[in-house]
């Protein structure tokens, strides 16, 4: 990692970043998310003015970075584990100005299933997962039928526009084949249809991550799909 990434001193993400021991304790109820961006809170009256859409393991934010300009109208929380890279990308954004774009410290799955409330998610942005790749840590993978069926619950209903959907990618074979099998284990809730790349993907690109364009040249291949609630 660069100097930039690794000393903490010089990275602010104040207004952009949120740690999880900002967050109330499990139990509490839901969260009002659109007050992290300023917003209040949608009745629930005609379509959403705001609708929130979340990325699942951000990174440095380059999607976030990419793609948030092209959607001004829409909210985006990317949620990151890793300390640093979270610090980099909460920067990143508040560097950015993106007024639209909010990053939280925290494990998304424990996040998702406490905090976050029925339907009030658009879209998830699911892009190259950690793979766990030996055998004896498979179970630490978190595209799982149970995590998926918890998604299910915060996905706001599928619609032309692209709402309802989980967007997933990696480049790792062995993940895409369990990929495929959990998949197919919600089927009940879940149309799938071939992956769409996002408006801020450039040509050839899948995704357009720093992780994507720094592999692809080793000649990875790299596989997606698109989870549709029903």
């Amino acid at each position: 990692m660069g100097k930039g990434l690794t000393n903490k001193k010089q990275l602010d993400v104040t207004g952009f970043g949120r740690d999880q021991e900002e967050l109330p304790e499990i139990g509490s109820g839901f969260l009002d998310l659109r007050a992290w961006f300023g917003f209040p809170k949608w009745d629930g009256e005609g379509d959403d003015p705001r609708p929130l859409e979340l990325e699942l393991g951000s990174g440095k934010g380059t999607f976030l970075a990419q793609e948030a300009p092209l959607h001004p109208d829409t909210l985006f929380l990317g949620i990151e584990w890793a300390s640093q890279f979270y610090r980099y990308a909460g920067d990143r954004m508040r560097r950015l100005a993106m007024g639209n774009v909010r990053m939280l410290h925290a494990d998304g799955v424990v996040f998702i299933r406490n905090f976050v409330a029925d339907a009030s998610i658009r879209r998830f942005h699911w892009y190259f997962p950690d793979p766990w790749p030996k055998a004896r840590h498979n179970k630490r993978r978190t595209f799982q039928e149970g995590f998926l069926r918890e998604l299910h619950r915060v996905l706001t209903p599928a619609d032309e526009a692209g709402a309802g959907r989980i967007h997933v990618a990696t480049d790792h074979l062995d993940y895409w084949q369990w990929m495929q099998e959990h998949a197919a284990k919600v089927s009940d809730i879940y149309d799938i249809e071939p992956f769409e790349p996002p408006a801020s993907a450039g040509e050839g690109e899948l995704v357009g991550t720093n992780f994507e364009r720094k592999y692809r040249k080793e000649g990875r291949v790299f596989n997606g799909m698109v989870l549709v609630k029903r």
